[in-house]
């Protein structure tokens, strides 16, 4: 038998959205809808398991937790990157690793940040608390129109946003490591030096890749450029921003708001201090979470699977 684990399906819809069955009698598939936290607990859960299936990159997979995952053939990642997982490590103890397609989440993200946008804009998660307990108009918010949309990041997601800034009558500015005044202009965006960028936008939003260049990009300092009514939102990855140093900024009204979908630890602890702050709309990581993009996920982690069985695996995914 070939036991598969599909890992992180926290709605209990991944045997909904593709037909695992012709896979054949001979394969069991396993949900777990619940994050694996360290090392000791995946390496527990995961040690009788053929086959993993990774959603993101929620469950990180060091080679310190591969070293005790005897049994493991083939790793299926969604999408085309994961930087959690250790390909070298893979590679040499001989696992298999093969990737999805990314579905719409190229849509799926950006609406999800003009969503948090908006939200922050006119306080909707603030009012709909209230409107829960009784109560009625209690903040006055802004439009975005005419407003300045300050994107760090202008690859795929960045100019998509850029666009929608646009059609809302923004201003958009563009900054990343390796922008130029030309990239910029080609993707609907001018070009601002960072300061520039977090001292004029309304509303910053981030598109970047987490790497060491980004890691905590957005700090105390970044943060105390911003206007007192410009809001925050990121849709990319938590440690981007320094958490420690948003958290006081919005206890303190420093900044306007703030608009997460990521945070450093996934998911978000209960009693974390963001929960707990009322100029903060929060999602738990749905930038790519839609039916769409699942389907293609899900289907296409079958199709991995029964490819590998047959000896001509798909969409290898190579350490560099």
């Amino acid at each position: 038998m070939i036991e598969i684990a599909v890992l992180d399906d926290y709605q209990r819809v991944a045997l909904s959205m593709a037909d695992w069955s012709g896979l054949g009698p001979d394969c069991a598939v396993s949900v777990f809808d619940r994050n694996l936290a360290t090392v000791d607990e995946a390496a527990q859960a995961l040690a009788g398991f053929d086959v993993i299936c990774l959603l993101r990159e929620r469950m990180p997979v060091p080679a310190e937790l591969l070293a005790r995952l005897p049994r493991l053939k083939l790793i299926v990642v969604t999408g085309a990157h994961n930087r959690t997982l250790d390909l070298a490590a893979a590679e040499a103890r001989g696992i298999t690793v093969t990737h999805t397609r990314g579905g719409d989440s190229y849509y799926a993200t950006t609406e999800l940040a003009l969503g948090l946008m908006i939200a922050c804009a006119r306080h909707l998660a603030f009012e709909d608390r209230g409107m829960r307990r009784g109560l009625w108009q209690r903040t006055v918010g802004i439009t975005l129109h005419g407003r300045t949309l300050g994107l760090l990041g202008l690859g795929r997601m960045g100019t998509r946003m850029a666009e929608l800034g646009r059609a809302l009558g923004m201003r958009v500015l563009a900054w990343s490591p390796n922008l130029t005044p030309g990239r910029a202009e080609a993707g609907g965006a001018t070009y601002a030096d960072k300061a520039t960028l977090f001292r004029e936008a309304d509303v910053v939003s981030i598109h970047l890749v987490l790497g060491e260049r980004t890691r905590g990009l957005v700090g105390a300092a970044e943060l105390a450029l911003m206007k007192p009514s410009a809001f925050l939102v990121n849709t990319s990855r938590g440690p981007i921003v320094d958490e420690a140093a948003l958290i006081a900024a919005l206890r303190e009204r420093r900044i306007a708001g703030a608009g997460l979908d990521v945070y450093d630890v996934e998911p978000l602890p209960p009693e974390h201090p963001l929960r707990a702050l009322d100029n903060v709309v929060l999602s738990p990581h749905l930038g790519f979470v839609t039916e769409g993009t699942y389907r293609t996920f899900y289907q296409d982690m079958v199709e991995c699977i029964a490819a590998w069985r047959a000896g001509a695996p798909v969409r290898l995914l190579r350490a560099a």
